[in-house]
């Protein structure tokens, strides 16, 4: 991406924010490339927003330091900080037309009249809006406005630009619509592009890096594919997208490891590769649903093909979803496992009450540790 003078990197070191005995952001740190479009993901009062107010300047932190490029901004009052905000309520003045109201910031820092014109013009083509500078907010949709409110945020020539669950009052198509426009503004500007939302995959189609939140931290920041692919904890896999998870103790002799799951009948699942985990230990393995056959079982015992797992159960539902179909599989230790066919490789003929086998490559197995309260409640 080639990157425009305006672009800057940020900097967030280790900041924190209580709210009485309320931890809202807890020892939160990371750093942008210029240019980057960076989301932050995370459920509702998992430390977000407050994380975007700190940047912003509109929240101090009780501890911790916000940098811009070379120079930390900590102590700057918002105006000062060269950072453009867009929020979900848009928060146009309805007593200003579109143009006025994008020409606002400029007119606060003193631009004069036929640049501020200049500029408004550019921004209003930005954000393809040409010809309804003259139309009040009222006069606007709720895609429109939220386009005059990114180009107010845009005609300042902002270092870098926040963005607070900017599509959270849309409905699905203009959301949609949207994300492909921002996506195609910071293409064009190369801006810096801080994002906030609760909103899976949202992030996953805009994003150059997400950071997953819960509880006022990070708990990882990646690429999508990182994140989806290689997750370090099952919170992120979990919250990442659909997953299949087994737990159970570790059997890691040999080049395939073991996760043999405690209910009766004990459950087997093997793991390609090295195991990090101890032999013996609890741990958890992730396994997501698309990859995941579903095959009529066959009679008798049925063995796994090289390097593949396959368990046996019984379909409790089928739901259709265009592109591919959903199973919902009992399995003999009485848990469910879904998995998720495409269309062209599905089997019309299995529905509910059918016995099945699922099997998947051992290569697809994500082996984690178990989660903190799990191993406590086992010692």
């Amino acid at each position: 991406m080639t990157t425009t003078r305006s672009a800057g990197h940020l900097e967030v070191r280790g900041i924190a924010k209580r709210y009485d005995k309320v931890s809202a952001v807890d020892d939160v740190s990371f750093r942008m490339a210029p240019g980057e479009f960076l989301t932050l993901l995370g459920a509702s009062g998992s430390g977000k927003t407050t994380t975007l107010k700190i940047i912003a300047g509109f929240e101090a932190p009780d501890s911790g330091e916000v940098w811009l490029g070379e120079q930390p901004i900590t102590q700057l009052p918002a105006h000062r900080r060269n950072i453009g905000v867009v929020f979900q309520n848009y928060a146009l003045f309805p007593h200003l037309t579109a143009a006025e109201n994008i020409a606002f910031p400029l007119r606060v820092r003193g631009i004069g009249k036929a640049e501020r014109a200049k500029r408004v013009r550019h921004a209003l083509a930005t954000v393809r809006l040409e010809g309804t500078g003259d139309r009040y907010p009222r006069q606007l949709s709720g895609g429109q406005q939220q386009r005059v409110a990114l180009a107010r945020a845009l005609v300042f020539e902002p270092q870098v630009l926040l963005m607070d669950e900017p599509m959270g009052a849309l409905d699905k198509r203009l959301r949609e619509a949207l994300q492909l426009e921002i996506m195609r503004i910071h293409r064009e500007l190369g801006i810096t592009i801080c994002y906030v939302t609760h909103d899976q995959e949202e992030a996953l189609v805009m994003s150059d890096r997400i950071a997953i939140y819960d509880d006022g931290r990070i708990r990882q920041v990646g690429t999508a594919e990182e994140l989806y692919e290689l997750p370090e904890s099952v919170f992120v896999a979990e919250f990442m997208g659909e997953s299949n998870v087994f737990h159970g103790t570790l059997d890691g002799k040999g080049k395939v490891g073991r996760l043999i799951a405690p209910r009766r009948p004990p459950i087997t699942v093997s793991i390609d590769g090295p195991c990090p985990i101890g032999d013996g230990a609890d741990a958890v393995v992730v396994v997501r649903p698309e990859r995941i056959r579903v095959l009529r079982r066959r009679r008798g015992d049925s063995e796994p093909e090289p390097g593949r797992n396959i368990l046996t159960g019984v379909v409790q539902d089928v739901i259709y979803l265009g592109s591919d179909r959903r199973y919902l599989v009992a399995l003999p230790d009485g848990s469910t496992c879904q998995a998720r066919v495409g269309a062209a490789h599905a089997d019309p003929g299995i529905g509910r009450g059918d016995h099945v086998e699922l099997t998947w490559d051992r290569a697809d197995a994500i082996l984690l540790e178990a989660p903190a309260a799990e191993r406590e409640a086992t010692s």
